[in-house]
């Protein structure tokens, strides 16, 4: 049944004329928009005990406690800030008010400037009781903002606070709900690239599935999850970094996809030496990729997470097909010098389609946003389907008319070949080990790593037949 989309005003109406709820709103710079929706609704005293706007950076110190960093748009401020109003809730009204649900809004935000160096960001939380007395919640979010106008963005951060407080207490039972609507009445205006949900009333839902769902539901083009399966935000730790992604199926993880990954960081991090706290690894996985069979499938996508995660991998979900839209993103974090790794047959496939996709357009403007000047394609070889010999990048096929282009760009070292690889692992193929552990065939283990085969029996990933688990544990 499909939805009924609620007006801003219908939804914070509704939550004032709730008795049950009953909170606190902090917010620092642009973010001052929220509670006044709630004010100008009407019935406010229902749902506000308290407002304040921290706006001075000394005041906020004072009640917040002073920012290390000197950053006040990042994800340890609002933390800050929910922990100090959550807990003078509690200790303010606890025992006046045992029958109601406390919460604490907190956003800190900034929005577009004047000269437009800052485009606008921020990060919005809800620390939220669901029943009297109960242990908190909280949703943490970050959001883009996309209008090119101050007032449109502080508007824009004044329905999204509404939309998230309203999605914490009627979509409680449906996550995935929760999270399409944070963007009701602001498609095209705001991105949220980054959810995070936590507390004993939602511990049977998994943060990397919510960052799945930003990607499906087109929240966002790209978010991210580390090992341990913790949603985070480029901005907290990619900023002014050298980040390399490498871009696979991991369906599963196999010895190439290893080789991959350790071979062409150790030559990254080799062709421009940097500490290793300024140097970050990112595995990533398309949308497209975990359609290509048809729809989504959930499963799959957690089985391969699974795998990376247990590998020690910090892993983006993204719907960038094309690798210009990665690029665009990351480059929105000051990222000083981009790895993308990709194998030589996804390197042709891509020369050749920005070839074809652009023959009445700019062909150098095309290739532009593709090899800027910060980024760099590592690419790892193949073997030539009848010969058997290895595909590398001086070899490659590309369409005559761009092949001055090509030269070009392996002269200039934008697309480099992988070295250090091990070519007795490039006859592996991701497919083929998949279909051996459906079909309960032997032989496969030897193609991934061994914690890899360890997981995926003892889980039964991947189709991995229920049956053979009392049989081999």
């Amino acid at each position: 049944m499909k939805r009924q989309l609620l007006e801003t005003e219908q939804k914070a109406l509704e939550i004032n004329l709730d008795d049950k709820i009953y909170g606190a709103f902090a917010e620092i710079g642009a973010g001052q928009e929220v509670a006044r929706y709630f004010f100008q609704v009407g019935a406010s005293s229902g749902t506000i005990a308290k407002t304040v706007s921290a706006y001075d950076k000394v005041v906020s110190d004072k009640i917040y406690g002073i920012q290390g960093t000197g950053r006040y748009v990042c994800e340890s401020r609002v933390y800050k800030m929910l922990d100090h109003e959550f807990d003078l809730m509690q200790d303010r009204l606890d025992t006046e008010r045992p029958d109601t649900s406390f919460f604490a809004f907190a956003d800190t935000v900034a929005a577009i400037n004047f000269s437009k160096t800052i485009k606008g960001d921020g990060w919005l939380g809800l620390r939220f009781q669901l029943d009297p007395q109960g242990a908190p919640n909280d949703l943490v979010i970050h959001a883009r903002m996309l209008d090119h106008d101050n007032k449109l963005q502080q508007q824009a951060i004044g329905i999204l606070g509404v939309n998230l407080l309203y999605a914490c207490y009627r979509y409680k039972h449906d996550p995935e709900l929760m999270i399409e609507s944070l963007l009701d009445g602001l498609r095209g205006r705001v991105s949220v690239d980054m959810v995070r949900l936590t507390g004993p009333d939602f511990e049977n839902v998994d943060n990397r599935w919510l960052s799945l769902m930003l990607v499906k539901h087109q929240l966002t083009d790209v978010a991210i999850f580390n090992s341990d399966g913790r949603s985070i935000h480029a901005s907290e730790f990619l900023y002014k970094k050298h980040v390399m992604v490498v871009r696979g199926s991991f369906r599963p993880a196999t010895l190439v996809n290893m080789d991959m990954i350790k071979s062409s960081f150790q030559q990254f991090r080799q062709d421009a030496p940097v500490e290793s706290n300024k140097t970050y690894l990112l595995t990533e996985i398309t949308l497209d990729n975990l359609c290509s069979e048809g729809e989504l499938n959930v499963k799959d996508f957690l089985d391969r997470a699974d795998l990376l995660c247990a590998m020690g991998q910090t892993i983006v979900i993204s719907d960038c097909q094309k690798q210009n839209k990665l690029i665009d993103y990351l480059s929105e974090y000051k990222v000083q010098r981009l790895g993308l790794v990709i194998g030589i047959q996804d390197l042709l496939k891509m020369m050749s389609n920005t070839f074809l996709e652009n023959q009445e357009k700019s062909l150098l403007a095309a290739f532009g946003d593709l090899f800027t000047q910060k980024v760099t394609y590592y690419v790892y070889p193949a073997l030539q389907e009848g010969s058997g010999e290895v595909l590398q990048c001086n070899d490659l096929p590309v369409p005559e008319e761009i092949t001055f282009l090509y030269q070009h760009l392996l002269g200039s070292k934008q697309i480099r070949d992988i070295q250090g690889y091990k070519p007795e692992v490039l006859h592996i193929f991701s497919t083929q080990v998949l279909q051996m552990i459906q079909n309960d065939e032997e032989g496969w283990e030897r193609m991934v790593p061994e914690k890899v085969a360890s997981l995926i029996k003892e889980k039964c990933l991947f189709g991995f037949p229920y049956e053979r688990i009392e049989f081999e544990y």
